[in-house]
């Protein structure tokens, strides 16, 4: 498997498809590369240079007992970049994954023509005075709990509910979507899925402010993980040359649930 090895002794695994303009992409939690199938191979087929990383922690990458933070996420992307050799590169980054990409474009915009941000949980997703709309402590404890419980019981609940939207009223659940979203979960280490929480309850703030080049926010407005109001208008008001693409009624996994829709919009933005 291809892989790389960061400065502190960590393989990241990564996948590296096609040539053209890289698009890279950084998964959500606690998935891997392999939620990006539907948009890798789209863009391939659109003459576009692919590529994905499993997180440190997650999927095929080890999982070491430190640096599961976002932090040394975003130094071992830079790693990956600076390995490939990678300029004029998009970055889409989905949840989790929208804050490593808003982290690493700050810091290396010199390699960056553009950015997406799916349903991603920047500026901030907490509960607070500035962000009424945003998920209370106690969800972030939940969350814990369930990694810590029976992670694999409650990476089973995670899926068939808030994620992809299978609890809401006219929704038609696919098992072979939730399965194969346990498959990449039970994939990473139990530590990392645990400290990920943790890179929940930071600002990116800043991190948005100091970016430049243009960058798409997309957000269901149905989302139950990023509430649609906690973080998308205050996103778009921080970013330089930021835009704004809303869907009504899309859930937090609608790069999966509605790659039919969101593909052909990412690839306007791209070409535009």
């Amino acid at each position: 498997m291809p892989t790389i090895t960061t400065k502190d002794g960590v393989n990241i695994y990564y996948k590296d498809w096609g040539s053209g303009q890289p698009i890279v992409f950084s998964h959500g939690w606690p998935l891997s590369a392999d939620d990006w199938d539907a948009q890798m191979m789209f863009f391939l087929q659109h003459g576009y240079r692919v590529i994905a990383h499993d997180r440190r922690g997650h999927g095929r990458s080890d999982q070491p007992g430190t640096g599961n933070d976002m932090d040394h996420w975003v130094a071992d992307l830079a790693a990956l970049t600076e390995h490939l050799d990678l300029h004029d590169a998009i970055h889409i980054g989905h949840s989790t994954g929208g804050g490593e990409v808003a982290r690493y474009v700050a810091r290396h915009q010199e390699r960056v023509a553009k950015a997406v941000l799916v349903a991603s949980l920047t500026p901030n997703m907490y509960r607070s005075e500035e962000n009424p709309s945003g998920q209370p402590p106690e969800w972030f404890e939940a969350i814990r709990a369930g990694v810590l419980g029976n992670r694999a019981e409650f990476f089973r609940f995670v899926p068939e509910n808030p994620f992809y939207g299978y609890n809401l009223d006219g929704a038609k659940p696919s098992e072979a979507v939730i399965a194969n979203w346990w498959r990449q979960g039970m994939a990473g280490g139990v530590l990392a899925h645990y400290a990920t929480v943790d890179s929940w309850l930071e600002d990116y703030s800043e991190d948005l402010k100091k970016i430049t080049v243009p960058v798409l926010v997309m957000h269901g407005e149905a989302d139950q993980v990023v509430p649609f109001a906690s973080s998308v208008p205050r996103a778009v008001d921080l970013l330089k040359n930021g835009s704004l693409k809303t869907y009504p009624g899309y859930p937090h996994g609608m790069l999966t649930t509605h790659a039919d829709v969101l593909n052909p919009d990412l690839l306007s933005f791209i070409r535009s």
